[in-house]
């Protein structure tokens, strides 16, 4: 969307002013009036969208001193310079410091409208090659971290540039493994919200009476051992983006209240009758198709078809093997790094093996076979030489990291399911979890 241009008009001489403001509104051009150089920084940024035209001779901060400013700020920032009659020293020092032009009184308003147009022009091209350079670095970023040729990613990415800064809220479905999270935070990160809050929640990864404290906090006394009060986290996420993980997983009870939220825009912490405004982007993912659900009756049509203004579809590794040697490269030399151990060669014979596989477990499981491939341990470490022996701690972890990720994949990614099947606490699951790097 083009963005439209404005003058930022500086003359504290009210009649100039407003002959100068009116000349520039007839002439289609918009105007922002200050009688100062203090009054006007309060519009000023980095890539402010339009001109200055400033008098020389202004109260307290002069032309000049704004012209310093502004350069600092913007070096590419037009600034026209008004100067009365016997300045032209000062004209050309302005010059000198950048001015893009001046203007010396008296002047007639077309010659000002023409000067300001030509100022505008100049600013529109550089702000259109800036706006073109932040897209393409946008994409060669979101190529290094969602990796991948196939069609199938090309589509992912081309729609992620085209929504992350629109703040619509976004629908990401794909199986166990597929990078959900990682697109959600890619989003936020090439946002307008991209310096605010990423709050991540895994709607599966808590007890259902503990869902309702996490999404909304609570004031003290609210229930049992509610002793002060808690920012829950859509409250914390206002500004930025809440990524709701699992979200099919979510009780009906609190998918009324999500809807709510996403209509209203307002929440209540538990124990509060207050109305708290909260304005964040909602990412929510799943690995089940929520409108087969809906119809299905498991998932609220309502909620689901809020939550799906964009929806992203993560293809499965099987469906995009030509993107498996560039994947697991990658993996390679982040697991070398990460390990402090020489990345190991990946001969044809590997390679052969890793895209004839199915990958259930898709990247997340093409992950672990290449750090078992660094560490020389697990069927994935190929034939090449064989690596230095870890040692017993290391063993023991590589043994355990392997065993959870196994039993992780097997179970779908839920972490309940996971933990009875390990026979171990559902803390302590998601701790080991968080610890290898497979959350």
């Amino acid at each position: 969307m083009k963005t439209t241009l404005s003058v930022l008009l500086v003359e504290d001489d009210p009649h100039v002013r407003l002959g100068c403001e009116q000349a520039m509104q007839l002439a289609g051009i918009p105007v922002l009036a200050a009688a100062s150089a203090e009054a006007a920084e309060m519009y000023l940024s980095a890539e402010f969208p339009g001109i200055i035209v400033t008098d020389m001779r202004l109260p307290g901060a002069s032309g000049m001193d704004l012209l310093r400013k502004v350069r600092g700020l913007d070096p590419d920032l037009p600034v026209i310079i008004i100067t009365g009659h016997g300045d032209v020293t000062l004209a050309v020092e302005a010059m000198r410091n950048g001015a893009y032009d001046f203007m010396q009184k008296p002047f007639s308003t077309d010659d000002l409208v023409d000067v300001v147009r030509r100022a505008l022009e100049k600013r529109a091209l550089v702000l259109e090659v800036e706006a073109l350079r932040r897209r393409l670095d946008q994409r060669d970023d979101l190529e290094a971290r969602l990796i991948g040729r196939s069609p199938q990613m090309q589509k992912v990415r081309r729609l992620i540039l085209d929504v992350a800064d629109a703040g619509v809220d976004v629908l990401i479905y794909g199986e166990t493994g597929t990078g959900k999270e990682m697109v959600a935070r890619c989003l936020h990160d090439l946002s307008r919200a991209g310096q605010e809050n990423y709050v991540a929640l895994n709607c599966g990864g808590m007890a259902d009476n503990l869902l309702d404290s996490e999404l909304f906090g609570h004031e003290p006394g609210a229930f049992t051992g509610a002793q002060k009060r808690r920012i829950g986290k859509i409250e914390y996420a206002s500004g930025g983006t809440l990524f709701l993980d699992e979200v099919e997983s979510m009780p009906m009870s609190m998918q009324i209240k999500l809807l709510r939220v996403l209509q209203e825009r307002v929440i209540e912490r538990l124990g509060s009758n207050q109305q708290l405004p909260v304005n964040c982007r909602v990412v929510a993912a799943s690995k089940e198709d929520l409108k087969v659900w809906s119809e299905q009756g498991k998932f609220r049509a309502d909620l689901y078809y809020r939550l799906n203004v964009v929806r992203i579809e993560l293809p499965p590794l099987r469906e995009r093997r030509e993107d498996i040697p560039a994947l697991y490269d990658a993996f390679l030399l982040q697991a070398a790094k990460r390990y402090n151990r020489p990345p190991p060669p990946l001969t044809t014979d590997t390679l052969h093996r890793l895209m004839a596989q199915d990958w259930p477990g898709n990247i997340r499981e093409l992950k672990n076979a290449a750090e078992c491939h660094v560490l020389g341990i697990g069927a994935a470490a190929g034939s090449g030489a064989p690596a230095a022996a870890p040692s017993l701690t290391e063993a023991v972890e590589n043994y355990e990291r392997l065993l959870i990720a196994d039993e992780f994949t097997r179970q779908g990614g839920n972490i309940q399911r996971t933990a009875d099947a390990l026979k171990t606490a559902r803390t302590t699951l998601h701790d080991k979890l968080k610890k290898y790097g497979l959350l």
